[in-house]
């Protein structure tokens, strides 16, 4: 059995002013859903998150997601899914991401793709705004995200917006973190599937980390089995990537919001497993 591990000790509860928001990094496959359905419930007995948000898009075999998946992690606690650039690898998912469950892909395509860039949920009076926007160096032909989030936050009625910014530089991340600082309440890195040590409050009152981690087996190469990628690395020919057949470690943060004001008090990253 995994324990929650964090850098500092939080209090059990929270302030009677502020709420926590729980964010788990990219699920990857069979080993990153089953650490999810076994460590998600003790991280919110440990943490009291009133909203948990979870990565999602590489928990398919490594690659997309299902309608069946998502129902798992809505019922291990998640009361949100983000996804990314593999948002649309499983066809089955398009349907269930234009239906009305609180799953997004990134907003930041075009006019006609399936599902929803952003979504609002509520708890105890609190509406949560989650927005899920890709970059562009080093990745797909996505729309200019900086733009799209101006579009987003124009006309969004709640401070408290959680925005996961999907994207492989971490210079176009810092970019974003400083972009939508005092604007938003966090802007969460995923992608890169290793967390980095950077988590920090911007003077706006922003949550910002360049990348949040994995969850996902961590002997492996960013998830994936280890003896296939160094087979590529070292011969340069074509192989057929495969999720590690290991133990998953959950990664994540926990941020601390006032809930007047939307603004972030505290991150701290957290490890389970």
């Amino acid at each position: 059995m995994g324990r929650p591990i964090g850098r500092k000790l939080l209090a059990l509860a929270a302030s009677p002013t502020d709420y926590r928001i729980l964010f788990l990094g990219d699920v990857v496959g069979k080993p990153g859903r089953a650490i999810i359905a076994e460590g998600l419930p003790s991280l919110r007995n440990t943490y009291e998150p009133l909203f948990t948000i979870v990565n999602g898009e590489n928990a398919a075999g490594g690659v997309g997601i299902t309608p069946e998946i998502a129902e798992e992690f809505y019922a291990a606690g998640a009361d949100g899914i983000t996804l990314g650039n593999h948002a649309f690898n499983k066809r089955e998912i398009f349907p269930y991401l234009s239906s009305a469950k609180p799953i997004v892909r990134p907003s930041n395509l075009p006019e006609g793709v399936p599902g929803k860039g952003i979504v609002v949920i509520a708890k105890s009076g609190i509406e949560l705004a989650i927005i899920n926007l890709c970059g562009r160096v080093f990745l797909d032909n996505y729309d200019d995200p900086f733009r799209e989030s101006n579009r987003l936050l124009k006309d969004l009625k709640t401070p408290h917006v959680l925005v996961d910014f999907h994207a492989e530089a971490t210079s176009e991340k810092i970019a974003m973190g400083w972009h939508l600082d005092g604007r938003v309440t966090a802007v969460i890195g995923t992608h890169t599937h290793v967390q980095t040590a950077d988590e920090q409050i911007l003077p706006g009152g922003t949550a910002y980390i360049t990348d949040v981690g994995m969850s996902g087996p961590l002997p492996s190469v960013l998830g994936m089995d280890k003896d296939v990628i160094l087979t590529r690395f070292r011969t340069s020919m074509p192989t057929r990537f495969e999720v590690a057949n290991e133990p998953g470690v959950i990664y994540g943060v926990v941020i601390t919001v006032e809930m007047k004001s939307g603004r972030a008090r505290s991150i701290e990253r957290i490890r389970f497993g």
